[in-house]
């Protein structure tokens, strides 16, 4: 394994560093017919996915492959294949070096039920939105059907799935503390984080003779030992607690995770080792960050930035994406509900000025381009450029979050560079506008009067999204999150540089309902802030406790995990639904919802007609309404299922997969 220091480019030998190729780009064969037309009788990596393939550097499967291409390997894409049997992945033949998979984008789970356990009715990654096209709990029946098609080759699982679930986590969906995803879905190697350079080293690792057991090494991967060998041990590996431990002791599982979490700067953290009965789970340390040489030569590559022409159908993400541009990944705000820093690490990285240029200049010059930008930024809007300013403190540093509870003295928040970035892609030609549509870190624009200023004159579109999340200041402080007297210092410096700028602008604010420390009464001042405030949110998020999240540990185990101090969590659906009505107090159909959790937590006082109640005391017409037809829903509902279940009250008419309502083995042995 190549040696590399912190700042240096990561281990990646590069094929051609610049500009992409003179000529149209091809999209990366799906079929065999298309690997034949480039003259390939065989190809060396096959990579399956469970979103559409497309062909923009947003979506894994095009990043990945196309790094790899330009490393000289040749790459089939299997997109969403029908996993009840494994002729899809006979498509290309036997790989000559290894199937690469990913459940997509999103954890399938979440990709597939909202946080009611719902099915959702929609897949953004999927041609025409259509549901069922990626089965539950991908990453398992994809590894499984490529182990069933060519049995030896090497099985490599990565993206967001996998790297949520790399050591023993929390389900939300079972309500189960689940095993590592390596001994389910059997893969040889979990490469976790973003994984450009790790899948490239594997690749030319195993073409130049090394074995699957020599990958072990590589920083950013996960593996599995077998019974009789024995784990890494040293002032360099830190154990968790099993499996077995974190499976039936809560405190157990609250204490893996305060270890984890503190595992997760590449500068100092250490091999975690779990036990699962008699083998044992091996997570390496995480992948140094890439350098902004790295950074420029993956998405300078020669995209299409299409789907592949086999789909007739619009794909909902790509038309959300068509025209943004990533400048950055990574996060340095460590929220706990968040899975952006677990996956892109915490260390900003981010692409030269010249190489988003470029990019904005070639959209600029296609004949499809509307002349909006739709986005300049990444996880955050306004992270480009920072980092720590002392490496010699940073490589010791164990703090989740460099601006919670406040800004780290040593963070580099200066926007200079951003302005720059984003002055020279408005100026560009065929481009009327350049939006901001990533969430904007408030906290850092206060800090930059001219970022405020560029912002607001110039990449408003009318609407601002931001996050305060809630006003509740322990609420808050669980998620790592600034507390509310921020949000309103914001809120009055962009109303005062839309005014200065001469434009009627307005920010849109997102919150979160039932997040851990969240109870009725916290709602329902968050409510009334709101109405004292004038915000309507016509959007709110439901809080789902994502694997390996700080929050999800906090859903779980009703602790906190790095203070292990107890947390009230909303667990029953009753009191999820109670606390997102109380976000929407003003629309007729939560009325009744409202009305019970006011009389709940004993705050009569807002129902009736004064200014500051919440709701009135008689019911309107359009309240009314509204609970009869969910009254005559929930009727047809129960006759549609009892129909279709005959004397079974159990069954369930969904779709094949994962069912929320299924009773477990442990309720059918009870029963």
């Amino acid at each position: 394994m190549v040696a590399v220091t912190p700042g240096a480019c990561s281990p990646i030998a590069f094929v051609r560093l610049g500009l992409p190729q003179p000529g149209e780009p091809r999209p990366l064969p799906m079929t065999r017919q298309e690997a034949l037309e480039r003259g390939w009788d065989e190809v060396d990596v096959v990579f399956v996915t469970g979103d559409a393939y497309i062909d923009h550097p947003s979506f894994a499967m095009a990043i990945l492959g196309r790094v790899l291409e330009a490393s000289g390997f040749r790459v089939g894409i299997v997109a969403q294949p029908d996993w009840h049997s494994c002729a899809a992945w006979k498509e290309f033949g036997r790989p000559r070096l290894f199937f690469a998979i990913s459940a997509g984008n999103m954890d399938s789970m979440i990709n597939h039920y909202t946080a009611n356990r719902k099915v959702r009715n929609d897949d953004a990654y999927s041609p025409g939105g259509r549901i069922g096209l990626r089965p539950d709990r991908a990453t398992l029946a994809y590894c499984q059907r490529a182990r069933e098609a060519y049995k030896g080759v090497p099985i490599v699982a990565g993206g967001v799935e996998a790297s949520l679930r790399r050591l023993a986590h929390y389900d939300y969906w079972s309500d189960t503390v689940r095993r590592s995803i390596l001994l389910d879905a059997k893969a040889d190697l979990v490469v976790f984080g973003m994984g450009e350079s790790a899948i490239v080293e594997i690749a030319r690792r195993l073409d130049a003779g090394e074995s699957l057991r020599s990958l072990r090494d590589m920083r950013g991967v996960a593996y599995v030992l077998g019974a009789s060998e024995s784990p890494p041990c040293g002032a360099d590996v830190l154990a968790l607690p099993s499996y077995e431990q974190v499976r039936g002791d809560k405190v157990a599982f609250a204490e893996a995770t305060r270890r984890i979490h503190l595992e997760t700067n590449p500068y100092n953290a250490r091999t975690l080792v779990q036990w699962h009965d008699r083998q044992a789970v091996v997570c390496n340390p995480p992948p140094l960050p890439e350098s902004q040489q790295a950074m420029d030569f993956f998405y300078d590559l020669p995209y299409t930035r299409r789907p592949h022409p086999r789909y007739h159908e619009p794909i909902p993400a790509m038309q959300i994406v068509k025209d943004s541009v990533t400048i950055m990944r990574g996060c340095f705000g460590g929220c706990t509900y968040c899975s952006i820093t677990t996956h892109q690490g915490r260390i900003i990285q981010s692409r030269s000025k010249e190489s988003i240029l470029r990019e904005v200049a070639a959209m600029g010059n296609g004949s499809d381009f509307s002349g909006v930008v739709s986005d300049l930024g990444g996880p955050t809007a306004n992270m480009y450029e920072m980092r720590c300013v002392r490496p010699e403190i940073e490589a010791v540093c164990r703090r989740l979050s460099c601006v919670f509870p406040k800004i780290c003295p040593l963070l580099g928040t200066d926007h200079g560079p951003l302005i720059e970035v984003m002055r020279g892609a408005r100026r560009q030609p065929g481009v009327r506008k350049v939006l901001i549509a990533s969430g904007v870190r408030m906290d850092l624009a206060q800090r930059s009067p001219p970022y405020m200023q560029e912002l607001v004159t110039h990449h408003v579109g009318g609407h601002l999204k931001v996050a305060p999340e809630n006003n509740d200041s322990e609420t808050l402080r669980l998620m790592k999150r600034p507390g509310v007297e921020d949000f309103q210092r914001f809120a009055a410096q962009f109303r005062e540089a839309s005014r200065e700028a001469g434009k009627e602008q307005y920010l849109v604010p997102y919150f979160i309902s039932a997040h851990p420390g969240s109870d009725l009464s916290a709602m329902i001042n968050l409510a009334v802030f709101l109405k004292e405030n004038g915000y309507k949110p016509e959007q709110v998020q439901d809080f789902i406790p994502a694997p390996f999240d700080i929050a999800a540990c906090m859903y779980h185990t009703g602790l906190d995990p790095m203070t292990m101090q107890p947390v009230p969590v909303a667990r029953h659906l009753r009191d999820r639904k109670l606390q997102r009505a109380l976000l929407q107090f003003f629309k007729p159909e939560n009325y009744f919802a409202v009305r019970q959790a006011l009389i709940a937590a004993g705050r009569r006082d807002l129902i009736g007609e004064g200014c500051h109640c919440l709701i009135p005391a008689t019911p309107p017409r359009a309240a009314l309404e509204a609970r009869r037809r969910r009254a005559g829903a929930e009727a047809r509902e129960r006759t549609a299922l009892e129909a279709a279940a005959g004397d079974h009250v159990h069954a369930r008419p969904v779709r094949p997969g994962y069912r929320p309502g299924r009773a477990s083995a442990r309720r059918r042995k009870r029963q």
